[in-house]
């Protein structure tokens, strides 16, 4: 199997103690007195650890400490989360925790842009409606 040949050779780094110097610590712990204080690794190769943000590898070091590492074997947590969207339950609109102008800005556009068929109300988290639509049908359909 090639796949696993070149997972073998690739050089694995616990992105989670970055060193002074730039570089990662070597991946896993020993049973050695100084290592057994290091916090638990998030190991990826080197090669990913470079392609990752700042903010990507903070992430992904929390929630692997974060996982309930019960049992002989590790816990193991994807590298780089997927975004929530409001179809899964994320925030998309400006009431989130930081505020964002571009995303403010983008929503109003959406808002004078949109020609579907909703008369008027939500789409996930923003309020839109159909103007012509609106003075077609009147107070027929509107509350």
């Amino acid at each position: 199997m090639a796949g696993l040949k070149t997972w073998f050779k690739q050089k694995w780094v616990d992105i989670g103690s970055k060193r002074k110097d730039g570089s990662y610590a070597k991946c896993g712990r020993s049973k050695q007195k100084a290592d057994a204080k290091r916090k638990y690794p998030k190991c990826v190769p080197l090669a990913k650890a470079r392609s990752m943000s700042e903010g990507q590898r903070r992430s992904a070091v929390a929630r692997k400490r974060a996982a309930a590492n019960v049992g002989p074997k590790p816990t193991n947590v994807k590298t780089i989360s997927k975004r929530k969207n409001a179809r899964s339950g994320g925030l998309m609109s400006p009431t989130s925790d930081k505020s964002n102008p571009s995303m403010n800005n983008m929503m109003r556009q959406a808002q004078r842009d949109y020609k579907g068929s909703y008369i008027s109300g939500s789409l996930g988290g923003v309020n839109v409606s159909n103007p012509s639509s609106i003075s077609y049908y009147g107070k027929k359909v509107m509350p």
